[in-house]
């Protein structure tokens, strides 16, 4: 498999302009079955690179979502799949939500915040190379969340004045949203490294495909929830509103970042499995 889709950078665009809008004006179950039109099941056969950057990045930015991970963990399509959970926990995603808007509802007010997962007592874990594929992924929806986030945050500095200057003018706020765009950046950095290693373009095994994807959702996450905490303290009072759609996706970031693992326990088992070899997988070369 290569990480080639075939695509030129015009015909890419056009996809991903494409996709924003679809989801744009879709969510749940609705924006499943658009997808669906749009040749969502095909490309994620014939050009699975593009799942991440394009389909689950664009999750993030656009605050839709729509159950593209359940057809990357299960392909076989069940109704419904359970997935493990920060703290040893587990949920269950439903794929076939029923919460498709009425006709006639505003673009801008159909994006529920709350993704479809319920807690279960129990369930039973991916295999390896299929929950690293899932932690890829999500990783990619991390980081779109991360960059809607940072450009809220970035709107309302420039829009906002405070004593009489821009707020983008004060520098604790313009370091806020710099050290945001370098963890997102670094994030990025991860996730093609782990998107290579999945496509065959990078040299190395399965482990080395494990590891990446690991820390690759470790750095979304941990990038994603930097740039709630700083793109929060920019928006101030507003962005704890429930008019205002930072919370929408602050929500969102933290129920992704526990899905298959946590930052903080990714981190951790990285560094036991580093500690148990007594070495460290090279991913990349630098």
């Amino acid at each position: 498999m290569t990480a080639d889709s075939g695509l030129d950078a015009t015909e890419r665009s056009l996809l991903t302009t494409a996709v924003r809008r679809t989801m744009t004006d879709h969510t749940g179950a609705a924006l499943a079955a658009a997808l669906t039109e749009l040749g969502w099941p095909e490309i994620l056969t014939a050009a699975p690179e593009l799942a991440g950057p394009v389909f689950f990045r664009l999750l993030g930015e656009t605050g839709a979502h729509a159950p593209l991970l359940l057809d990357v963990l299960d392909p076989a399509g069940a109704d419904a799949v359970t997935l493990p959970f920060a703290g040893e926990r587990w949920v269950r995603w439903d794929r076939d939500e029923a919460d498709a808007p009425a006709v006639g509802t505003p673009a801008s007010s159909i994006h529920r915040t709350d993704l479809p997962v319920r807690a279960v007592p129990t369930g039973s874990t991916p295999p390896a190379r299929v929950l690293a594929d899932g932690r890829r992924l999500l990783g990619w929806w991390l980081l779109g969340s991360g960059h809607a986030m940072l450009a809220l945050a970035r709107t309302h500095a420039i829009e906002r004045a405070q004593f009489g200057r821009p707020l983008a003018s004060f520098q604790a706020v313009r370091h806020r949203l710099a050290e945001t765009l370098v963890a997102l950046d670094g994030a990025e950095a991860a996730l093609l490294v782990a998107d290579a290693q999945h496509g065959g373009t990078a040299t190395g095994s399965t482990d080395n495909h494990v590891i990446a994807a690991l820390l690759a959702k470790a750095a979304a996450g941990q990038a994603a929830l930097t740039a709630a905490r700083h793109c929060q303290q920019v928006l101030g009072g507003i962005g704890f509103t429930a008019e205002h759609a930072m919370h929408r996706h602050l929500r969102r970031v933290l129920i992704l970042d526990g899905l298959l693992g946590s930052t903080r326990e990714l981190t951790q088992q990285a560094g036991a499995t580093i500690r148990r070899s007594g070495t460290a997988i090279r991913i990349a070369q630098l």
